[in-house]
């Protein structure tokens, strides 16, 4: 059997870099690579060693030992001098059959809305997933997702809910970009939509009519009333109700107090009342509440904290890999250095590569472009900020300097919220160059 001209060194070194940099985040040594080629071609250590000048012990007990545990990890079988080609061949030809099955279902992987729990193209961040986990099977629990738009916030959800159902949990999740003015402009109005809409999910007679009493209840002490009474009793079992883009209804001050100390007290019932334990919170935003909350009435310094950071080289290795691309490190790096690791921009970048539209090379040339992939997400936070030409310059300012810049404290909300800027205490910078480029080009004019 002619080994090498099923599955070459060529092709083994390649396979061995790139798993070791996603499991890892680093490639293999010099002195490792010399180790695997030698014991490739079948050398001896001595053999090596008078090759590269390293003592015979350096060689077989320093680096190679290390070296064959490592690959054994990577590979998750045993692998040693004598036996290296077949562990690597079957890893090549799990690769292979990865990337054929990828082939069938890229029609459906354009980069847009959450990723579907069971995707392998969601990428679970250092141990965020089993911290909600591990959070929403406590009574009353509330966990507060924060983050910029565009981060995951809503691919989480869709995790810790799927994660919920699988312990027969019933699940509500509503996005309250999806309330209407006239509602959300009135508190009465807006807690009776969040009533039926949970009542909706649940598959439960709307009874706010039976419930309902305004001649001597306030709104928040009816809505109270309806979980307490109707929909929690109806069900029988925990439920997570996940609001997401709370940070929507900030603005509006005629609801946004009333409603985020309300969230608080069911919060606070959980500890102690066992109907209210049965009901967990999970709250999106993508900033804090500007708007001034007693300490004991806002849900923002209670429950656990969960903020979204953007994808590390490791984080975009594999998923470069799950699209079938073999890069290498530079080319992580390269794309990093245009859009950083923000996860919907370093997405949209693999998928248009992978699907053939075109090189890393040609899409980073053209990024910051009108022809590039990221013009039409470049053009939307463009018109938002022609309709607040303050906000506007306060980014030109940004993004002309190379240094952090210092802005009041709005306007670093605002291009937080947005996903623009990266905060450091009262001073922002670009969140990525691609963002610098554009930026720096249409707001000079």
């Amino acid at each position: 059997m002619n080994f090498d001209s099923e599955f070459s060194w060529t092709e083994a070194k390649q396979l061995a870099e790139r798993l070791a940099l996603q499991k890892t985040g680093k490639y293999l040594s010099d002195v490792e690579m010399i180790v695997l080629q030698g014991s490739w071609e079948g050398k001896t250590y001595e053999e090596m060693a008078q090759l590269a000048g390293y003592t015979v012990d350096y060689l077989n007990k320093d680096v190679g030992n290390k070296l064959w545990k490592k690959l054994s990890d990577i590979l998750a079988e045993k692998v040693s001098k004598k036996n290296l080609r077949e562990p690597l061949k079957r890893a090549s030809t799990g690769q292979k059959l990865l990337q054929a099955d990828l082939e069938s279902v890229k029609e459906i992987l354009f980069p847009e809305g959450s990723v579907p729990p069971d995707s392998s193209f969601y990428v679970e961040r250092n141990g965020i997933e089993s911290l909600c986990y591990d959070a929403i099977v406590k009574l009353g629990s509330l966990i507060r997702i924060k983050a910029p738009k565009l981060m995951g916030k809503t691919s989480l959800i869709t995790q810790i809910l799927n994660h919920c159902q699988s312990l027969n949990y019933r699940t509500v999740y509503l996005n309250l970009s999806s309330v209407e003015r006239s509602i959300v402009t009135n508190l009465d109005k807006f807690l009776r939509w969040l009533c039926l809409m949970v009542g909706r999910q649940l598959k439960l007679e709307n009874k706010l009519g039976d419930y309902w009493d305004t001649e001597i209840l306030g709104s928040n002490d009816n809505c109270t009333v309806y979980f307490e009474e109707y929909l929690l009793p109806a069900i029988d079992c925990p439920l997570v109700l996940a609001l997401d883009e709370v940070d929507l209804i900030f603005p509006h001050t005629e609801v946004i107090e009333d409603f985020l100390g309300m969230l608080r007290s069911w919060h606070e019932k959980g500890k102690i009342s066992p109907q209210w334990k049965q009901l967990r919170l999970v709250m999106a935003h993508s900033t804090e509440c500007y708007i001034p909350l007693d300490m004991n009435q806002s849900p923002f310094n209670a429950g656990v904290p969960v903020e979204l950071l953007e994808f590390d080289s490791k984080h975009v290795l594999s998923l470069a890999n799950v699209h079938g691309l073999s890069w290498n490190e530079s080319q992580i790096e390269a794309l990093m250095g245009m859009v950083g690791g923000h996860p919907y921009l370093v997405r949209l970048a693999l998928y248009e590569v992978s699907s053939g539209k075109m090189t890393l090379e040609q899409l980073l040339r053209d990024a910051a472009t009108e022809a590039g992939i990221y013009s039409n997400h470049l053009r939307r936070h463009l018109e938002i900020l022609q309709q607040a030409p303050k906000l506007a310059q306060a980014l030109q300012t940004v993004v002309a300097s190379s240094e952090p810049v210092e802005l009041d404290s709005m306007q670093i909300y605002k291009l937080h919220s947005m996903g623009l800027v990266r905060q450091h205490d009262n001073q922002v910078m670009p969140r990525c160059h691609l963002y610098r480029e554009y930026f720096c080009r249409v707001l000079s004019v």
